[in-house]
């Protein structure tokens, strides 16, 4: 994209204005109850709302490219190059544009400066002593996760600069994955017949843009730390709040040919003269020695780093620059408890390890691009995929970090109990999983404040098990641990105003927490529904168990698990009211599509239902549990037939059974319960749980009628389509498209062989969200045909890499499975 590029007017934020006057008068009790509740929560309580109706982030048309590993926060540049969004406290994002934190170029001939320039397109009014107003039509950005690159001619100047960001997000690494940092290499083309003097200055305002930067106490020192005899050089920035502090670091590598200098301490809310014309002098920095002062209330501080180089006549220098931030030791928003990030097993969590996380990757970072590239290189040299995929498959990763994550160690001192009490004693290898693997937690959505949200994790989950698939397991674990425990607190819910208990014993929950609390004790942040009742979370507990264990062969897992899905399973059959086999919805709208009313035996919940059931006898047959496979044969059977006989129409399944207006709704998710069964194999033969003619025409159905009778073909999936072509405008949700629910479509087509349907289906989304309406890096759950969208920056689009699976299964490539490796305590 060129950096002058322009989107189309950014489309709004869905809001009361989109409601139907039905829906209105339907929800009248809910929106009544929800406002109270915000009301109190965030004027009275002052603390964020987990969803925040009446304040949602407008959209930027400006991201690209997260910086930082998994867990260890993010820090977000634009495409134009400014850094702007900011999840350093876990789970809760800022969206300041800080100014002062940019890379000015400066070029000298003949010991005199030829050209000082800002490497952005913003006229800002502070630091008007620097030269702004880059002419973006010179320069073009690329992202492919996680790495980025940006190519800049200087005008006039006969040289080319491309700035290379790289972060350490390597799949099966689980060390340098968890690094905050990332680095900047400067590639640059000389094109002139002389020699040309190069300085690159990245400086940094101390802090992230919010008022703390103002609150007094930071600080910035210079530093230098070298090992095995390679050096690097820049400035610590020490953020000295209260909660949570944090130390910046921004570097350059020193190596023969490359001189690396500094200015501790400026004012970036004032001209910058000083450090511009340090830098316009020499193409140096002072490099003063010694700490900055304490800056007072109001005050704030920046500091920069620059590498200088001599480039030959038509030649070609490389500089390489590092930013890490160091925050060892996070509290959420309770601060009842104090969190050690992943990365400290590492690096210690004494808050001093800026210096050597700097080191390491400007030393490492080209192993980290090896690994990089031989992973992405079998999809990119694939001459078979279309070039839009490529980008949609590695781009959407970006969730997997910039998704509010925290990757925290357990307390050395830790025991099962100690995590998950009496629960937690029942698992053998819990407590040697979590040890060697941490704890994990990604948020459904940067509006969508829930830790580990289960019914849309259950999308997203084939990036973890295909790419990290410790975290997928560990997030198991604590999800089993969860399902053993209750919670007796009583719980106004909104949706109907019913009071209940937080959370019961034997079902599986629906979130692990709000980072603004204290996730993992204390789980269920969502108040819409009671999700006790909901039909779907324990069915997707079950398929997800046998799914990581097809794809990762660990057994210990699967032996820990089998309990918790026999629970799980028994609490979902009281759904079965007449015995049918079969699980009947109870009315309202009691899973993942949480506004769309179902009643009776639905495609959706006895799809996926169908679907457990038959992964219950497939792993009973595994640990050789003959009893259990035989009491689900027999409900299999049964339920087989009852779902044909009530919801298959002759085309496809019907929504639900309840002979209501929108009965015979085609739903776009109908095929969930096969899309799982087909990525563990068990899509035929004795385990055909599906008749194979019925899924296709279904699918087929979906495509002709959600797909190409939709918007053209150019949006993807509506999840809901009336029979007559017309989209099910019965609920807010069911004329909505849902991005992650698409990409799960496609992979279903594409394990049923309609493959040119599945990648047209899905292209429609890609060519929306990243190329029409400029929403790179924040997907958003769903858009409307009319122009309107709901919750940016959302979880269930990692779904894209179960087309991948289904793309490596039918190239015959079973997915890598790392060899299992024994984990002891």
């Amino acid at each position: 994209v060129c950096l002058a590029h322009r989107f189309e007017d950014p489309w709004q934020p869905y809001g009361a204005g989109d409601v139907s006057l039905r829906e209105v008068l339907r929800h009248v009790g809910l929106a009544f109850r929800y406002f109270k509740w915000w009301y109190k929560k965030t004027c009275t309580e002052k603390k964020y709302a987990f969803i925040d109706l009446l304040r949602p982030v407008p959209l930027q048309q400006i991201y690209g490219c997260p910086l930082g590993g998994i867990g260890g926060g993010t820090i977000t540049r634009s495409w134009r190059g400014e850094f702007c969004r900011w999840q350093l406290n876990p789970g809760i994002y800022h969206y300041e544009m800080v100014i002062a934190n940019q890379f000015t170029v400066c070029l000298r001939c003949k010991g005199q400066t030829v050209y000082q320039q800002v490497l952005s397109v913003e006229r800002p009014n502070t630091l008007q002593g620097w030269n702004w107003g880059y002419c973006g039509r010179y320069a073009f950005y690329h992202a492919l996760y996680p790495r980025a690159w940006t190519v800049y001619e200087l005008p006039g100047q006969n040289v080319v600069l491309t700035c290379r960001q790289v972060s350490p997000v390597i799949p099966h690494d689980y060390k340098d994955s968890s690094l905050p940092v990332g680095v900047f290499i400067w590639e640059v083309e000389n094109g002139r017949d002389e020699d040309v003097d190069v300085s690159i200055m990245f400086s940094l305002q101390n802090g992230t843009g919010t008022k703390e930067d103002r609150s007094g106490g930071h600080w910035n020192e210079p530093f230098s730390f070298e090992k095995e005899g390679e050096r690097v050089a820049g400035v610590l920035l020490h953020h000295c709040t209260r909660v949570n502090p944090c130390t910046f670091a921004i570097s350059a590598r020193e190596k023969a040919g490359t001189e690396v200098t500094h200015f501790t301490a400026f004012n970036p809310a004032g001209s910058g003269r000083e450090v511009w014309q340090d830098l316009l002098q020499d193409g140096r920095l002072d490099s003063p020695t010694g700490k900055s002062n304490l800056t007072e209330e109001e005050e704030v501080t920046a500091a920069a780093v620059c590498a200088s180089c001599r480039v030959p006549a038509r030649g070609h220098r490389t500089l390489e620059l590092a930013l890490a931030w160091d925050m060892p030791s996070v509290c959420f928003g309770s601060k009842e408890k104090l969190h050690v990030r992943r990365y400290t097993r590492f690096f210690g969590s004494g808050g001093d390890a800026a210096p050597a996380l700097s080191h390491h990757a400007l030393t490492h970072y080209e192993e980290w691009e090896r690994k990089i590239e031989e992973w992405q290189k079998p999809v990119l040299e694939n001459s078979q995929l279309p070039s839009w995929y490529k980008s949609a498959l590695f781009n959407e990763l970006y969730f997997v970090t910039d998704g509010g994550t925290i990757w925290v160690e357990l307390p050395p001192d830790c025991c099962a109990e100690d995590l998950h009490g009496p629960a937690g004693a029942g698992f053998s290898h819990l407590l040697p999983v979590l040890r060697e693997y941490g704890r994990f937690a990604y948020l459904e959505g940067q509006e969508y404040r829930m830790y580990n949200t289960y019914d849309v994790h259950f999308y997203a989950s084939f990036a973890l098990v295909m790419l990290w698939p410790k975290l997928q397991i560990s997030l198991q674990y604590d999800i089993a641990a969860t399902v053993m425990k209750e919670d007796v607190h009583l719980q106004q819910y909104l949706m109907f105003g019913q009071t209940a208990q937080v959370k019961l014993k034997n079902v599986v929950p629906h979130d692990v927490g709000d980072p603004d609390d204290e996730p993992w004790q204390r789980v269920n942040a969502y108040l819409i529904h009671n999700t006790a009742n909901w039909k779907d979370l324990n069915l997707k507990f079950v398929l997800q168990v046998y799914r990581d264990y097809y794809l990762t062969r660990n057994s210990l897992y699967l032996q820990d698990m089998w309990p918790v899905c026999q629970v799980v399973m028994e609490s979902e059959l009281q759904f079965d009211m007449d015995n049918d086999g079969l699980i009947e919805n109870s009315g309202f709208a009691d899973q993942t599509y949480d506004a769309w009313v179902v009643n009776g035996p639905s495609a959706y919940c006895g799809g996926l239902w169908l679907a457990a059931v038959c992964m219950m006898c497939k792993m009973a047959e595994v640990l050789g549990d003959a009893e259990i496979q035989q009491k689900y044969m027999d409900i299999l059977s049964k339920g087989k037939e009852a779902f044909e006989r009530m919801l298959w129409n002759g085309k496809y399944y019907n929504y639900d059974s309840s002979g209501s207006d929108t009965s015979s709704s085609i739903m776009s998710d109908q095929c969930a319960g096969q899309w799982f069964l087909g990525a563990c194999a068990l899509d035929q033969g004795e385990f055909e749980v599906f008749p194979k003619s019925h899924v296709v025409s279904a699918l087929k159905t979906i495509f002709e009628k959600n797909v190409m009778s939709f918007a053209g073909g150019t949006m993807g999936a509506v999840n809901g389509m009336t029979p007559d072509g017309v989209p099910d405008t019965s609920s807010v949700q069911s004329n909505e498209v849902w991005i992650g629910v698409v990409y799960a479509l496609a992979a279903t087509m594409i394990q049923e062989g309609l493959v040119e349907e599945g990648f047209r289906t899905a292209e429609g989304c890609y060519r929306m969200v990243w190329e029409r309406l400029g929403m790179a890096f924040q997907t958003p759950e769903a858009y409307r045909e009319k122009k309107v969208y709901h919750s940016l920056a959302y979880m269930r689009p990692l779904s894209i890499w179960s087309m991948q699976l289904a793309l490596e299964r039918r190239a015959g490539r079973a997915p890598a499975r790392p060899p299992q490796v024994p984990i002891h305590p």
